[in-house]
């Protein structure tokens, strides 16, 4: 009944706004977007596939082309992948997008969005302008692009009080372009068993270790205090805010690991310790994104949001790691609820974006062509945003899981108990599909 509630009060919005709800397919073309494709073999034309969309990304921008300034659609969207706790493999979205708007003008759209659904439903109320913070100050200071602001520890960075450490795995680490970061958990005492326990997890997250202190009058109570001088324990402290009794971790890693170890730990605290106030509602604008960012075990660049987000000014394609994107995340609480941007309007600076995305010019004409056709006519400038509905119900009913607020939900193999898919098929579907089946490489996998 909530969920009913929350998308008549969607629908409600932006038919008072002069948003158009349009359908737009289901069977569609496999399309790179992130996600793995689930995919539907066609009788009439054997060995050729739809699938099904991982959002309406395309068509919306397709209809921003053909004059459609305002749009909306509750949609459903597919992703063949590992379900958890906010993600299942067919889901709800809200989508959205506007012609001949900025960043501001969709953010304060979708601001006075949420603080009408949550004024009908009974959520939080929404303040008018909500926070935004900058991605790269998230990451520097909660590690994650998704913060739960309703409480303190921040991470902190500590390579330049230990510049000069004889300490060799700190030094090796700082060599090699890593760091060093560490967050302060107040005043703690935790037996030993427990301390060793942060480290296996701070393993399991993917760090190479952990290091635990306590401060100790002007020095540590930990095992790597021997390997440090005074006045690196002195710096440490002053930077990580340290008094008597304060329990201390350092992560010496690559930032990127560093950064989410950490993020996830403090999480973890916070609920240990009963540092996040239930009764509180934090939500946020995470803003000015890289544009991509680099696959280390591919050796190429992904798009952060997609490969149609604008960039923020000119792209440079021999540099792209450094462009900026003109894209936004609304976070509520640590948890994602939408994403959106401004997307690329010319067909010159799409070509050039899916060159550096390492999708070749034949490539991209075979699956983007009429996407580059219709920017080619002249698209004005256009954005918009997607929002996860189940999780926003999840949000607001307190739920652990969105399954909880799905109907007829799948379980984390992705397995549906009510109907028993999926399931085999006779073998005359698959003659009719020209589909075989190799039962030796089932009975492998």
């Amino acid at each position: 009944m909530l969920r009913h509630r929350v998308v008549a009060a969607m629908r409600e919005f932006f038919d008072a706004e002069g948003f158009v709800d349009v359908e737009t397919p289901v069977l569609t073309r496999s399309t790179p977007e992130g996600a793995r494709d689930f995919l539907v073999p066609s009788s009439q034309q054997q060995g050729s596939f739809y699938a099904l969309p991982q959002s309406p990304q395309l068509f919306k921008q397709l209809l921003m082309v053909a004059g459609f300034e305002r749009y909306y659609q509750i949609a459903r969207c597919f992703r063949d992948e590992a379900t958890r706790a906010d993600r299942q493999a067919e889901f709800t979205q809200l989508d959205v997008e506007m012609s001949f708007v900025t960043v501001d003008d969709v953010i304060e759209v979708n601001e006075r969005l949420l603080a009408h659904v949550f004024d009908r439903v009974g959520g939080p109320r929404v303040p008018a302008p909500m926070e935004r913070m900058g991605f790269e100050e998230a990451m520097d200071r909660f590690g994650t692009d998704r913060p739960d602001l309703r409480f303190g520890i921040e991470l902190v960075e500590l390579g330049e009080e230990l510049a000069q450490t004889e300490f060799k795995v700190f030094r090796s680490v700082l060599e090699s372009g890593g760091a060093i970061r560490g967050l302060n958990a107040g005043r703690r005492e935790l037996p030993r068993s427990e301390l060793d326990g942060l480290i296996s997890r701070a393993q399991e997250l993917g760090a190479k270790g952990l290091v635990w202190a306590f401060r100790e009058g002007d020095g540590w109570r930990s095992p790597t205090a021997k390997f440090l001088t005074e006045s690196e324990l002195a710096g440490l402290n002053r930077r990580l805010g340290a008094e008597q009794g304060d329990l201390l971790l350092l992560v010496a890693d690559q930032r990127p690991v560093a950064n989410a170890v950490l993020g996830q730990l403090r999480l973890e605290l916070g609920e240990r310790f009963g540092l996040i106030d239930e009764d509180e509602d934090r939500l946020v604008w995470i803003v000015d994104w890289p544009m991509m960012e680099w696959n280390e075990d591919e050796r190429r660049w992904d798009a952060m949001h997609h490969p149609f987000t604008a960039p923020a000014g000119e792209f440079d394609p021999e540099n792209p790691g450094a462009a900026r994107a003109q894209a936004y995340d609304v976070v509520w609480n640590g948890q994602e609820l939408g994403g959106g941007s401004i997307r690329i309007n010319r067909a010159d600076v799409q070509e050039q974006v899916f060159a550096a995305l390492g999708i070749d010019a034949e490539t991209a004409r075979a699956r983007f062509g009429f996407l580059l056709e219709a920017l080619r006519y002249g698209a004005p400038p256009h954005g918009g945003i997607a929002y996860g509905v189940d999780r926003i119900v999840q949000r607001l009913c307190g739920a652990d899981s969105i399954r909880d607020v799905i109907a007829f939900p799948k379980t984390a193999s992705g397995f549906d108990l009510l109907t028993g898919a999926p399931a085999p098929v006779d073998e005359l579907q698959l003659r009719e599909l020209g589909i075989a089946i190799h039962k030796h490489k089932l009975a492998g996998h």
